[in-house]
């Protein structure tokens, strides 16, 4: 049991199980907990497609790249990962920046998904938790316990997307932004060597 825990946490990284609050602005919620949870059964339904499909490890990656582009709200995730750093940069570099963490997120996401393989991600219910919408799964993997796998889920942007994942109380966000610091902190704040090692 201690075994499969840990490689569960690894799959977000070994930050803090602490959630949170967005430190960028969202407009009131239009989303429902039904568009949420529609939004998530497609992701999900084309997640297991890949898992299932038996491809090569890098035709996985690219597959999920498509899946980050038609369902999460990346853009997002990149501004937060970046944090205070952002403040300083240019529009050029934020814009550069956000698209290189977009295939690094792919890249990472998709080879950890591909841990699923064998698996199922089923919808559970959803909540509405101040501005989003959490909307619960329970991942089943061969040989491990069921684990819950939690997707936020906003319509800031104009249409429904998710801009986290909580597995079993470990948040994407807070992950991305401890290793995107560490990796900028190891190249002394030099955000274009960062984004030319994140290309």
């Amino acid at each position: 049991m201690a075994g499969s825990f840990t490689t569960r946490r690894q799959f977000l990284g070994s930050s803090t199980a602490v959630i949170l609050a967005a430190a960028l602005p969202m407009p009131a919620l239009a989303l429902t907990g039904r568009e949420a949870e529609g939004l998530v059964n497609s992701a999900v339904a084309d997640i297991n497609r890949i898992i299932s499909s038996g491809a090569s490890v890098n035709s996985m990656v690219n597959s999920f790249a498509g899946v980050f582009d038609r369902y999460a709200d990346t853009a997002y995730v990149a501004a937060f990962a970046l944090g205070n750093s952002g403040r300083s940069a240019s529009e050029s570099q934020r814009r550069a920046f956000s698209n290189a963490f977009s295939g690094y997120l792919a890249n990472k996401y998709g080879r950890r998904f591909n841990e699923f393989a064998g698996g199922q991600i089923t919808v559970q219910g959803s909540r509405t938790v101040n501005n989003y919408i959490e909307v619960q799964t329970i991942a089943d993997l061969p040989g491990q316990s069921p684990f819950r796998v939690d997707f936020h889920v906003s319509d800031r942007t104009g249409r429904p997307a998710f801009f986290n994942l909580i597995v079993e109380g470990v948040n994407m966000l807070i992950s991305e932004r401890t290793e995107i610091g560490a990796m900028l902190d190891a190249r002394g704040g030099n955000l274009d060597a960062l984004i030319r090692d994140l290309g």
